[in-house]
């Protein structure tokens, strides 16, 4: 970065959110360059050895990313982890050529490290070795502060003033060898994430939101992994328009079937066999592969072969006896659909919707989106359910026992408390 780039990054900094004079065009955004060039890609065991003693000889905290083949391939695997700390520069490290960075990730503990959208990362990352113990969340720290567009290239913009390249995103990270410009891209998701860190925290400060940032990022790093999902299948795409059992026992076939060829192919599920034509075979229960052919997704591309196992998938749904066919719903954990509850509970339906409101003028107050003062789900369960008694110290119990963190209660068991008691 030149003395001039620094300088107009700075000034950035201090001018974000005001408007130029009407006489003065306004300056162009300068494109973010590598400082030091493209690193190269680190696929080696012995490579990746000089990468763990230069970052764990480095200071402060450590810039991460990750970059996936979703859609591509099956999974959620990292492709190539990007690195950046001072002292210690720019790493791009190759997890097909070095799959265990559990040396790194221990060379980097007790070291705060910063991601944007950490949960996106995280399950990867922890695949490979990598869990921090501490972190700064770019995506969460511009949520909490109120920005209005919060992805990488927009924050990077309007906070330090540098445009981002775009366009290699939803690329195959998968490919070998990386192509120059997809690592030039790579390496400038962590070029300035130090920087950005450091602008937001101060933002987030003068806002006096700063502990309620560093509260949010604890309970990122110590999260467990999610379990596995149940019945995932249920997820399928158009899903919604199959209402008999033997059709939703179709679906299951198939979304089984096409989960394990994509497995083993280690392809994405979509490019085995599309969620459109799942539902489509559900809704027809096609009796031959004729029939099968002619529906959408299982045209003349597909060989008669691929064509006999999705019928045979299909036939066994239809064989199935009543009693194993998929109940037409997932068993609530909760409360019910919201829309349901003018019928079911109308004094739980009137305390929902006073909630609502409540928390909707105080997020517009605080200025952040409404799912980060409270979930929309906590809110729900406490009004289907609120404490017998109402008083300060329940309502606050209440959200503590659905993961609220402190600040949150702080926040928002008042206002909870208030629109709760107006319509007991």
């Amino acid at each position: 970065m030149t003395d001039a780039q620094e300088t107009a990054a700075d000034t950035s900094l201090r001018t974000t959110g005001g408007a130029p004079p009407d006489d003065v065009a306004p300056a162009p955004i300068p494109l973010l360059e590598p400082r030091e060039g493209i690193p190269p890609v680190v696929a080696s065991d012995d490579a990746l050895a000089g990468v763990i003693a230069a970052f764990a000889a480095g200071s402060g905290p450590v810039a991460v990313d990750a970059e996936r083949a979703s859609g591509y391939r099956y999974g959620q695997r990292a492709y190539l982890v990007q690195l950046r700390r001072d002292g210690a520069g720019s790493a791009l490290v190759d997890p097909v050529g070095c799959p265990d960075l559990s040396g790194l990730g221990e060379a980097l503990r007790g070291t705060e490290w910063i991601l944007h959208a950490a949960t996106q990362d995280l399950p990867c990352l922890r695949e490979i070795g990598m869990t921090p113990t501490g972190l700064f969340d770019t995506e969460l720290a511009g949520r909490l502060a109120g920005f209005p567009r919060v992805g990488l290239g927009a924050m990077v913009e309007s906070v330090l003033g540098y445009s981002l390249e775009k366009g290699h995103s939803a690329v195959d990270w998968s490919t070998r060898p990386l192509p120059e410009p997809w690592l030039r891209y790579a390496a400038l998701d962590v070029e300035l994430l130090i920087d950005l860190r450091d602008a937001l925290e101060e933002e987030l400060d003068q806002q006096g939101k700063l502990e309620w940032a560093r509260e949010e990022f604890s309970a990122i790093a110590s999260a467990p992994p999610a379990p596995p999902r149940q019945d995932p299948w249920r997820r399928t795409s158009g899903m919604h328009k199959v209402r008999r059992r033997r059709q939703m026992a179709v679906v299951r076939e198939l979304w089984t079937m096409r989960d394990q060829i994509a497995q083993r192919r280690d392809i994405s599920p979509g490019k085995v066999l599309g969620d459109a034509a799942i539902v489509e075979a559900a809704l027809t229960l096609p009796p031959n592969t004729h029939a099968l052919t002619a529906l959408p997704g299982f045209g003349h591309r597909m060989g008669r072969r691929q064509l006999e196992q999705w019928q045979a998938a299909v036939d066994r749904a239809k064989e199935l006896p009543d009693a194993e066919l998929p109940q037409p719903g997932q068993p609530l954990a909760g409360p019910p659909p919201p829309r349901a509850w003018a019928d079911k509970d109308p004094a739980a339906a009137a305390r929902l919707s006073a909630a609502r409101t409540a928390v909707s003028e105080l997020a517009e107050r605080l200025k952040m989106p409404q799912e980060n003062l409270i979930t929309p789900d906590t809110v729900r369960r406490v009004c289907w359910e609120p404490p017998k008694k109402l008083t300060p110290d329940t309502v606050e119990d209440a959200l503590a026992g659905y993961g609220a963190r402190r600040w949150q209660i702080e926040q928002v068991a008042p206002i909870l408390l208030r629109a709760l008691a107006s319509e007991a």
